[in-house]
């Protein structure tokens, strides 16, 4: 797919709109005709630049995202966690959360969500974790048979879809700081 280019500022004017247009309507009645209004697009630039409605939003929450866990290295594995999640501000977790919540919804009948997100956003933040927990297996922190070790991405995401269902309150940087130290770190044995 040939991409034209675009100035990081105008991508993240874009980006911003989808996303905006997707907590207001949600995924299933967003559509790259409003896509393009809002941003003074043509529906064609963005089919070019993007090819789908799956990809384009995926990409705007990808874009959204401060860091890749993989970048980040503070030299232990507490540190690492605390640094990615001093990252975001409550407002944005809770922004997130509610996003994330309305496009877990929307892949029951969309497939191609599904698999967009799987591709985008779910595998590099797979391969970031896996840095960093390879790093902390380096240093000797993490031991290789811990039988955690396999879980701390279904921990990471359950610690934000558990805390809405239990208490009906979004997530935000106390809880999960708490949630890591009481439950990621203790599990690895740490």
């Amino acid at each position: 797919m040939a991409r034209t280019r675009l100035t990081p500022e105008r991508e993240g004017e874009l980006y911003a709109a989808v996303l905006d247009l997707l907590r207001e309507v949600g995924y299933d009645a967003l559509t790259m005709d409003a896509v393009a209004a809002r941003t003074r697009s043509s529906k064609a630039t963005l089919y070019r630049q993007w090819g789908s409605k799956p990809e384009l939003v995926v990409t705007a929450l990808r874009h959204n995202k401060p860091v890749s866990l993989g970048e980040v290295d503070t030299g232990s594995l507490r540190g690492d966690f605390h640094a990615v999640l001093s990252r975001s501000d409550d407002c944005q977790m809770e922004k997130d959360a509610a996003l994330m919540r309305g496009l877990s919804q929307a892949v029951h009948n969309n497939p191609d969500l599904l698999q967009a997100l799987r591709e985008l956003l779910v595998e590099p933040e797979l391969t970031g974790l896996e840095v960093l927990l390879g790093r902390a297996l380096d240093r000797g922190e993490l031991s290789p048979d811990n039988p955690a070790l396999k879980y701390v991405p279904h921990m990471l995401i359950g610690a934000f879809t558990a805390r809405q269902l239990i208490e009906d309150r979004a997530v935000d940087h106390a809880f999960l700081t708490d949630y890591v130290d009481s439950v990621i770190l203790p599990a690895l044995g740490l």
